[in-house]
């Protein structure tokens, strides 16, 4: 087959057929309402359940799957609504619906979230409260944001939707330089210059309004993202009305394990974690786990002697990556420098652990593609694979985690036929037909009952 030509579409799906067998499966993934094409036909891999003689890579989603940052995102998409429905109050509107909701805003790229929202409760936005929100969101973005990709997409989406008065006007420019916070710290200096350019914005239809929603979200998002990074200073959980005992940011269950045991780093001592993994499997799934510690111990076995490749792999920017996974590897370091290991292992897995950028042999996020590009499409997992260095002959040895139905076709769509489902609380009502492993169990589930889907 050519790399591109022009054929009647009959033909077209004939020769896919002839390409892909008779009885393969195919995702069709929408794409966002400004494309011209509606949607995408993928071919997904093979089912491959395993187990197998060897697994040479792990990729993995971020948020949700490595992470516990999915409800950071559901918070910020609620504020968003919040804003452009003028509901601030819970009392006027409880909330996003985690039965009707949640399925919908999880998983897949912040514009395909933001078309959902902006869909179902499009009925009651009140258009003075948008255009409001969205000239506060271009303000806060160029005085305080602090992803430059970032700011300069928001000022081209300002321009593009009639807020170029307001980026001319020399005492915008003086509060942008100023550093104002429109929303939170300095309202009232900001209200009279909002007041006057608000009424210039210009939605001319349903793309219009989800690309300032969009811009609304991150405003919310990266507020907090960078409070997180300065530290959540009391000011900052105060002003933002943020819980102040809980993290928000911290690793999923067993993630500093499963990331040193396949790396190679346990060998036999990874039996040693296999009360704290057990019990976490019987809470999940209700059944103590199918192998026992000596298992465990030969699984770490195997792994010092044949380590796999690792990648992570999420829709977020990588911005808001690196602020997350720091985090995440901050807290996997404090974890690991108590595991119950002789002093000079504890200490070199706490080094490995020092730099996230470094220790994944890919790390690919959305800054790597572009918002029309991102999961349930194939590129990112694509990506992944290719900067893993693995052959696509060995694609049928990969193992791919994640915790949404968009993530679970992205990982077969990119050619790996073992795509596990990890849900937790917040994904649990997705569909994952596109999964050949679902583990309510998460990833103690994947290394006790599955070892790792390794071939004993």
């Amino acid at each position: 087959m050519r790399g591109g030509s022009v054929v009647p579409f009959e033909q077209a799906l004939r020769q896919w057929r002839e390409a892909v067998g008779p009885h393969a499966e195919a995702a069709l993934v929408a794409n966002p309402a400004y494309i011209a094409s509606p949607c995408e036909i993928y071919p997904l891999a093979e089912r491959n359940p395993g187990p197998f003689d060897a697994v040479v890579g792990f990729v993995m989603d971020m948020d949700g799957t490595t992470t516990t940052t999915e409800p950071l995102c559901l918070h910020s998409l609620e504020w968003m609504v919040r804003q452009i429905t003028d509901r601030r109050d819970p009392r006027a509107w409880p909330g996003l619906d985690h039965a009707k909701d949640y399925p919908n805003v999880i998983g897949n790229s912040t514009t395909r979230h933001v078309e959902y929202l902006i869909r179902t409760y499009g009925s009651q936005i009140r258009p003075a409260a948008f255009r409001r929100a969205y000239a506060a969101a271009v303000f806060w973005t160029l005085a305080r944001g602090r992803d430059e990709a970032r700011r300069r997409e928001v000022a081209a989406n300002a321009v593009a939707l009639g807020l170029r008065p307001m980026l001319d006007d020399p005492a915008f420019g003086e509060m942008v330089r100023r550093g104002l916070d429109p929303f939170w710290r300095d309202p009232a200096e900001a209200a009279p210059l909002l007041d006057r350019y608000a009424q210039a914005v210009a939605f001319a239809g349903f793309a219009d309004q989800v690309r300032a929603a969009v811009d609304v979200y991150y405003v919310r998002y990266h507020t907090i993202l960078a409070a997180l990074h300065d530290g959540l200073d009391p000011g900052a959980v105060r002003l933002l009305e943020l819980p102040a005992d809980e993290k928000l940011i911290a690793p999923m269950p067993a993630v500093g394990v499963f990331l040193a045991l396949v790396r190679g780093w346990l060998g036999h001592r990874a039996s040693l974690f296999y009360e704290s993994l057990a019990d976490h499997v019987a809470d999940k799934t209700g059944v103590r786990p199918r192998y026992g510690p000596e298992a465990l111990a030969e699984l770490g076995r195997a792994f010092e002697a044949r380590p796999a490749k690792l990648a992570i792999v999420t829709s977020s920017i990588v911005y808001e990556a690196d602020i997350v996974l720091g985090e995440v590897f901050r807290a996997l370091r404090e974890d690991a420098a108590e595991w119950p290991l002789p002093v000079p292992e504890r200490e070199r897995i706490v080094r490995g652990f020092a730099d996230h950028r470094a220790f994944y042999d890919a790390y690919v996020t959305a800054s790597d593609s572009s918002e029309i590009r991102l999961k349930p499409h194939r590129d990112l997992y694509s990506l992944a694979l290719f900067r893993m260095g693995i052959r696509r002959e060995d694609y049928a040895r990969v193992v791919g985690f994640e915790d949404s139905e968009s993530g679970v076709i992205a990982i077969r769509a990119a050619g790996i036929g073992c795509s596990v489902a990890l849900p937790f609380a917040q994904s649990a009502g997705h569909d994952f037909t596109a999964a050949v492993h679902v583990l309510p169990g998460q990833l103690p589930e994947a290394i006790l009952n599955h070892r790792c889907f390794l071939r004993a």
